[in-house]
């Protein structure tokens, strides 16, 4: 299957941002993309930056706007389409959403991102109510769909829940980058722990991991910053965490790459985990600290 991996710089101008989506989409159909991913709310600028409470009128409903319109031209170029979206719920009640677009235009399936940080330039939890979907993957016409978004990446219970559910594959809209005040080793330690952690998550699952992230310096706001330049970077790492592609981490890219899903049979089989696992022994898993 050919898996697709839009990475993009935003602007304020949200219609410039979704027309020029629009165009990579349709470059990486016609170079015989099925499945196209995009990254974190990909619509506008990282907005989580600040808290400023104008900045909910941004959220639209699901089925909404860009539902309708990210659905027509999946319909239109007959692919799979993973949106991740300001999600208004209801008045006072915001998530953080991805949204899946099967080939007929339909909504296949939402997932709404679990984990929610809230660090310096990361004020997630202003906005965004933790998901209670839960997770599970989502059925679709190029297979079961494992969406997580970006915090969510950092947990090892996420992928695995995923993958016990029966994902064929972990998928990660993503907006992360870098304080221009970290120091180069700062930097360096930060992005090498964002891809080893995520490879950690192929090899657990015997999966396929697709991670999609913005690129591009955006100003904080407030100036309490110099604001975040979005490292790039984005990936696809086979079912033993190989590289299998990776994106620059100053540039626009659109990665095409043909993928063999049937690799997970093959390394399960070499490398048992889901047998192993001493599932009689975990129960405290579940607690926040065992004492």
């Amino acid at each position: 299957m050919k898996v697709a991996l839009i990475q993009q710089s935003n602007t304020a101008n949200v219609t410039a941002n979704i027309q020029k989506l629009e165009n990579n989409i349709r470059t990486c159909a016609a170079q015989g993309a099925e499945l196209i991913v995009m990254q974190e709310l990909h619509n506008g600028l990282y907005f989580c930056q600040t808290e400023d409470p104008e900045t909910f009128n941004l959220a639209e409903s699901i089925p909404g706007p860009s539902t309708e319109r990210f659905g027509q031209l999946a319909k239109e170029l007959q692919v799979v389409l993973v949106l991740s979206l300001f999600e208004k719920r209801a008045a006072g009640l915001y998530h953080n959403t991805a949204v899946v677009i099967e080939k007929d235009g339909s909504i296949a399936g939402m997932y709404r991102k679990m984990h929610i940080p809230d660090d310096p330039a990361y004020y997630e939890k202003f906005y965004f109510t933790p998901g209670d979907i839960g997770f599970e993957p989502i059925q679709t016409s190029v297979g079961r769909l494992g969406i997580l978004v970006c915090w969510d990446q950092w947990y090892p219970e996420a992928a695995r829940l995923m993958a016990m559910a029966g994902a064929e594959m972990l998928i990660y809209p993503t907006a992360i980058g870098w304080e221009s005040t970290d120091s180069a080793c700062e930097k360096e330690r930060q992005l090498g722990a964002w891809v080893t952690v995520q490879r950690g998550h192929a090899v657990a699952n015997g999966l396929h991991v697709i991670s999609c992230n913005r690129v591009g310096h955006e100003p904080d706001p407030s100036g309490s910053t110099n604001g975040i330049l979005f490292w790039g970077n984005s990936f696809i790492a086979g079912p033993q965490g190989e590289l299998l592609v990776q994106a620059s981490n100053d540039r626009e890219e659109n990665i095409v790459l043909d993928i063999d899903l049937t690799r997970t049979e093959t390394v399960r089989r070499m490398w048992p985990f889901f047998r192993d696992r001493r599932i009689d022994a975990f129960g405290d898993i579940t607690k926040r600290w065992k004492s």
